[in-house]
Formats: structure tokens, C-alpha cells, sequence
């Protein structure tokens, strides 16, 4: 059974092409610019050549159109015809309080989709393109919708409900949802296997750390708390985004600056963070190398990201009463090796500590603790697709 597994974006449509039988990924791309002009389609399939496809993409129907066509092509394809394909999986990023895990796909799930577009309104609205164009285009086949909140719908309300009036919690859903579940979630079970020790028996810090960063405190397999809030723009210094900061800064710079919500939300999500500190760039890796070079603003920045997620691993470690590993992933949690020491030069007293021969790896799946340290440390890639596959498979099957 072949399940493809589909991101969208609002210019973007990532996708893979999973071989249930032994996991294996036949196919993928990722297409650009949709509805921009320089649309483009990089797709790979397994022992043949790279393809690249420029033309316009006007809408996700096209840019889906010409995936399928991709797939199926003699030259660079993965498969003989469509009927190969067996599934869809949709990455949705908000299902609200509605899905606390991954759902088949109707009307009625469509709808409930929809009415979460005011909780996600840059991600529900493309996920949301996606499944439409993959009902227009492949009607008979059954999709799957999997959420990035969904994991985190254990939390106990003391986790999610903030400290405001309960009415706006009732009227309007405000509380902490918390995302990059899919990916928490996997990272956890890869530890605990790795391990090999059952994951209820385990109490797991995951860090998941990219351009946009998370904390989840994972008790048992379930969710009891994340660093993420309402919206991502909560919990960790990320490459754009402030993160945690005292939200009566807000008001003060709206009137300083004389800035209206659109603005101070594009200053908030698109110009703090990292790149805010720094000065230099959103990405890391860039900021590592000009602290190299002596850019202390760079330094900074990177010092008060390190501290943000030891502050959070030792809060989850309290929330759980105790901590058996920390695992590392994404792009920056499994690429940087000093990056994870220095995050874990910080809580040796909390007996964790880092081997720096076994950490000095790239995205390798490996325990990085000291065979002494109390509490195991590991890197993990993360792989979300994966995942969703996996539900997918199990929802139609």
C-alpha cells in the first residue's frame, strides 16, 4: 500500500510518497511559489534522476496536477498509474479542541477545519487548499487529516487554561495548544525504542529546535505540557519570533512606535527572535558563524536561546516530577553539536551530561549522554511524514 503525504503551504506544497510495506520513501518534492511568478517543482523518486518543472502554478490544483503527473512520469516517476496510490495524508497544523488525534476525512471534518481558520489563519487556509484540490483531482481515494495540536490534547487544563478571564476561554477557545505534536510525538517513541524501554514507563523532555523552536514534556506517551501556546509565537526564542516576553511590552511599543496590530504582529513573528538579537540572520547557522568571528550581538543571541530551552527542560522536568531523557531534533536540535552541549553544560545538576565525542554528530539517531549521566540525552531526526503515513494507513486500512 502506497500512502502520499501531503504539506501545503500558502506558496508551497511539500510531499512524499511512503511504501507501507517497509516504510520506504518512493518519491518526493516540493513545490515553490505557487500562485507567484517562478513556480517551480524539484521532485526525486528512488534510483532515478532529479527533475525540475518550471512553469505557472496558478492555485494548489495545479501544483498538485503536475505532482501526480511527476509520479507517474516514465522518465522520473515512482509508479505505473494512480491507482498505486492507496491514501492521502494531509498535515493539517490546527484542529483546535476539536481532533485529539488523526481523523478520515468528510464534510464534517472539513467544516470543523474551517471554523479553526481564526486560530490558524497562515496555515488552516492552505491545508485547507490541499485537501480540496486532492478531492477534485483524486475523488475515490480516501485522505486522512493529522494535526499538529492533536498530541497535545492530554494536557491537563492546569497546562493549558492562562491565567485570564474563563469567559474568554469559553467564548472565544483561548488556551494553550501547543504544536510540532507530530514530530513530538515521534522523536518520544524513537527514544523510548532506542532505549528499549516502554514509553509509559518513561518521563521525556523533547526539543525540537528549528527556526521555529518547541519544548513538549512527554509523561507516559502523552503530552502534559509544551512551550508553544494559543499561537506559535509563544514559549522559545526562535529565528523570528520573540518567544515568551512581558506582554505589556506589546502595548508600550504599539504606542512608541506607533504601530497598529498588523504591524506589531509582523514585528512579533517576522523581525524578533534570533534575527531581532543578533542583527545577522534567522538562521543558526549564520549567527554561529559570526559569533566565531568575535559579533557579540550574535553570541547573545545565541546564549539567551540556549538558556530559554535549559529553563524549559528544567520547568518539564518539575511539571513531571523527574526527567529519563532529553531528546534532541530538527534542523538545529540534530545538526548542532554545540548547540546540545552547551544547552546541556547547564544542568549537570540535574544529571545530565553530555559525552562530546558521542555528541559530535549530524543527524544521526544516538544516545549522547555519559554512560553515567542519570537522565539520557539522544538525538533523534524527526520524521513527521513518517507519522502520517502511519495514521494514514491505519485509519483506511
Amino acid at each position: 500500500m502506497n500512502v502520499l503525504v501531503i504539506n501545503c503551504g500558502s506558496s508551497s506544497l511539500k510531499y512524499q510518497l511512503i511504501n507501507m510495506a517497509d516504510e520506504s520513501v518512493l518519491a518526493k518534492g516540493l513545490v515553490e511559489r505557487i500562485g507567484i511568478e517562478g513556480s517551480i517543482l524539484k521532485h526525486e523518486a528512488e534510483g532515478k534522476d532529479k527533475a525540475v518543472i518550471q512553469q505557472p502554478m496558478e492555485n494548489h490544483k495545479v501544483a498538485l496536477s503536475l505532482v501526480l503527473d511527476a509520479l507517474v512520469d516514465k522518465n522520473h516517476g515512482a509508479i505505473k498509474d494512480m491507482s498505486e496510490i492507496s491514501a492521502v495524508g494531509h498535515r493539517v497544523v490546527h484542529g483546535g479542541e476539536k481532533f485529539s488525534g488523526s481523523v478520515v476525512i468528510n464534510d464534517d471534518v472539513i467544516k470543523a477545519l474551517e471554523e479553526c481558520i481564526e486560530l490558524a489563519p497562515l496555515h488552516n487556509p492552505p491545508n485547507l487548499m490541499g485537501i480540496a484540490a486532492c478531492k477534485e483531482l483524486m475523488s475515490t481515494v480516501p485522505m486522512v487529516g493529522v494535526f499538529d495540536t492533536a498530541f497535545h490534547q492530554t494536557m491537563p487544563k492546569s497546562s493549558y487554561i492562562y491565567p485570564l478571564p474563563y469567559e474568554l476561554y469559553e467564548k472565544y477557545g483561548i488556551r494553550r495548544y501547543g504544536f510540532h505534536g507530530t514530530s513530538h510525538r515521534y522523536v518520544s517513541e524513537r527514544a523510548a525504542d532506542m532505549l528499549g524501554k516502554d514509553i509509559k514507563d518513561l518521563k521525556i523532555v523533547t526539543c525540537h529546535l528549528g527556526n521555529g523552536a518547541s519544548l513538549a514534556a512527554i509523561d507516559g506517551g502523552k503530552s502534559v505540557d509544551t512551550s508553544m501556546g494559543f499561537t506559535p509565537l509563544e514559549g522559545l526564542v526562535m529565528g523570528t519570533r520573540s518567544g515568551d516576553i512581558d506582554p505589556a511590552i506589546v502595548t508600550f511599543i504599539m504606542e512608541k512606535e506607533k504601530l497598529d496590530i498588523e504591524a506589531v504582529n509582523n514585528l512579533l513573528n517576522k523581525k524578533s527572535g534570533v534575527l531581532g538579537i543578533s542583527g545577522v540572520s534567522s538562521d543558526f547557522r549564520d549567527i554561529e558563524g559570526a559569533a566565531k568571528e568575535g559579533n557579540e550581538r550574535a553570541q547573545l543571541a545565541l546564549d539567551i536561546f540556549n538558556s530559554r530551552v535549559r529553563k524549559y527542560i528544567a520547568n518539564f522536568a518539575a511539571v513531571m516530577s523527574g526527567v529519563d531523557a532529553v531528546v534532541f531534533t530538527a534542523g538545529l536540535g540534530e545538526n548542532s553539536a554545540s548547540n546540545r552541549e552547551e544547552i546541556c553544560k547547564g544542568l549537570a545538576f540535574m544529571g545530565i551530561n553530555i559525552d562530546s565525542a558521542k555528541n559530535n554528530v549530524r543527524g544521526k539517531e544516538v544516545i549522547v549522554s555519559t554512560d553515567e549521566s542519570k537522565v539520557k540525552v539522544l538525538v533523534v531526526p524527526t520524521n513527521e511524514e513518517l507519522v502520517i503515513a502511519r495514521d494514514t494507513l491505519e485509519l483506511v486500512k
